[in-house]
């Protein structure tokens, strides 16, 4: 199955945003894909935190999930869209949610970020807290690829990706991370901690990112790429809008679980997350 991560540098203007997205999704399809994954807020990138706050929207009605859907159903692509706002019980605080769509169009998972990013070093600070609503639900749901093989695939979302003990409860064969790493923590731990998910759950893990210079000022740290159960890279882009493509072997996927059963292994266990 070939599967495309999409890096953009999204900013403060929600159509620009969506213009971007197209594109890219575009340029999948042309390519052959048929998974893509959008980057953490691919819609919008705010001057301020709170103005995600004016987009939020209902879940299955708004702007924002009509244009996933149409671009899932106009290019034949299971389409991924990253984060978008989506409204909560708390007037002042949104949901960060993650939002699977089918070929024809359907809305197939949702996936409510668990993990909010707190970071203060001085110079940058980030407390997702003030405006957002954790999930408490790990999400994955079923892909039957074009050859007809089903995959199982895992949803997290950035900060996610330093808690392993969600990976675990997902038991998927593709683990997906929609993101938007900051620079400083990024180039320390971004790809260290993606390929130690791969390594540790023998999966693939294919992460779509935020990567660049935004207009309010934030640098994110890019480096989209997609990695294999042996923790291979198998492709990468590192700053700057862009499509990341790969080709996801089952029998690899198999080979690799039945060379080093590690899985089989395990001492501790958590129950499987429910599709």
């Amino acid at each position: 199955m070939k599967i495309a991560t999409l890096q953009m540098v999204s900013g403060s203007q929600l159509q620009a945003n969506l213009d971007q997205a197209q594109a890219l999704l575009q340029q999948a399809s042309q390519a052959g894909a048929e998974l893509a994954v959008l980057p953490e807020y691919f819609c919008l990138m705010g001057q301020r935190e709170t103005d995600k706050l004016a987009l939020a929207e209902a879940h299955g009605s708004g702007p924002i999930q009509e244009f996933l859907a149409a671009a899932a159903r106009q290019y034949g692509l299971w389409v991924v869209g990253g984060t978008l706002p989506l409204q909560s019980p708390a007037p002042d605080r949104v949901a960060n949610a993650c939002l699977v769509y089918g070929p024809s169009g359907q809305p197939v998972a949702r996936y409510d970020k668990i993990h909010l990013f707190c970071y203060d070093n001085g110079r940058e600070r980030y407390d997702e807290a003030a405006v957002l609503v954790a999930g408490n639900t790990p999400v994955a749901f079923e892909l039957n690829d074009r050859s007809g093989q089903r995959w199982r695939v895992g949803l997290s979302v950035c900060y996610d990706l330093r808690f392993p003990e969600l990976y675990r409860q997902l038991q998927a064969d593709l683990l997906l991370v929609p993101a938007a790493f900051t620079h400083g923590t990024g180039q320390a731990h971004w790809e260290l901690l993606l390929r130690a998910r791969a390594i540790e759950n023998l999966a693939y893990v294919a992460a779509s990112a935020q990567g660049g210079q935004h207009d309010n000022g934030r640098q994110t740290w890019g480096q989209s790429m997609v990695i294999d159960p042996w923790g291979n890279v198998l492709a990468q882009r590192a700053s700057g809008p862009g499509v990341v493509l790969a080709d996801l072997d089952w029998a690899r996927l198999q080979q690799v679980r039945q060379q080093l059963p590690a899985l089989q292994h395990r001492r501790f266990h958590t129950p499987p997350c429910q599709p």
